[in-house]
């Protein structure tokens, strides 16, 4: 028995040392008066719930069920009666809160995501989902992009820093969950005018134009690319190296240099810009949303994936 402010005693029961199912059969025992339907109810043995039983006297410090005058069956107590209504309804609104689905309104919910990706995808699949995210999602829904480190990505996404990954195969880390969003495939572009004329390229003219490479890593004129060429017994000449995709239209667009793109990039460009299919096979790319295994079932990031699967779609 313990003293409040020296106004009455209350039993106090430490919860942490309750199992759950403890309840549950209590909750059963007082509906049933009778360890043999609660037990067959329960789905355990007689003796399985008699000892549970007189666990639950110790608890609640009471005998909870006595033998009933007749013989037959058990007669509850005060304490019990006292509990069969509110022991009930906690044990109802619990099973709520373990079956509720959670779910995701984007038209009605906050929700604040980080994306992280390169300038390629963020400017191919970004911008397409910022254009749709008005018919998408409610004002409550923000969405920031965050340049894609790969030698950070994964303790970001384990640190919740960032929500999703949008990067190719090599940039997702083994750990992650990740789905594929669409096949890339490259094309080399020039402006329209350009004084190489519009025909069909072959591959000594395409290695004689002056070329600006893409380096993600900052500062090579070595990429992919090149490795391909130099299987082929070929090599480009290769005159400028920028660090991000989206400079490449301007620089195009006032200069003879070309370059060579994901086509989906090129496709932003098209009323500035020609393209033409390069001149020998080269593999291409996948594109994939990743995020951290916490996440796979939560309904907000379970949207988020839907709808950069929508936008690349379109």
């Amino acid at each position: 028995m313990k003293s409040i402010n020296g106004i009455g005693h209350i039993n106090v029961i430490d919860l942490r040392g309750i199992d759950l199912n403890l309840l549950v059969s209590l909750d059963a025992l007082l509906e049933e008066c009778n360890v043999t339907k609660a037990a067959a109810r329960l789905h355990l043995t007689q003796p399985a719930v008699s000892t549970q039983l007189s666990r639950l006297r110790k608890i609640f410090d009471d005998p909870l069920l006595i033998p009933a005058a007749s013989g037959r069956g058990m007669t509850p107590s005060a304490r019990a009666l006292g509990l069969i209504a509110p022991l009930h309804a906690a044990l109802n609104d619990l099973q709520v809160v373990v079956r509720q689905r959670p779910a995701f309104d984007p038209y009605q919910d906050s929700r604040r995501f980080v994306i992280a990706a390169n300038d390629n995808a963020t400017a191919v699949l970004g911008l397409r989902l910022m254009e749709q995210l008005p018919g998408l999602a409610g004002s409550g829904v923000k969405i920031a992009f965050v340049h894609a480190d790969q030698r950070q990505v994964a303790l970001q996404l384990e640190h919740a820093e960032i929500d999703l990954l949008i990067g190719s195969e090599r940039m997702v880390p083994s750990s992650m969950k990740a789905r594929k969003l669409y096949d890339e495939r490259f094309v080399m572009a020039q402006r329209k005018g350009h004084p190489r004329g519009a025909s069909a390229l072959d591959m000594d003219q395409y290695c004689a134009l002056k070329h600006v490479l893409v380096s993600t890593s900052g500062g090579s004129f070595h990429g992919f690319m090149d490795e391909h060429l130099e299987q082929l017994g070929h090599r480009r000449e290769v005159l400028l190296s920028v660090q991000n995709f989206t400079l490449l239209p301007d620089l195009l667009c006032n200069s003879d240099y070309v370059a060579t793109l994901p086509s989906r990039l090129f496709e932003r460009y098209r009323d500035r810009l020609d393209a033409f299919e390069l001149p020998f096979q080269a593999s291409g790319f996948s594109l994939f949303a990743a995020w951290h295994p916490r996440n796979q079932a939560d309904p907000a990031l379970l949207w988020l994936r839907e709808a950069l699967l929508v936008v690349s779609a379109i």
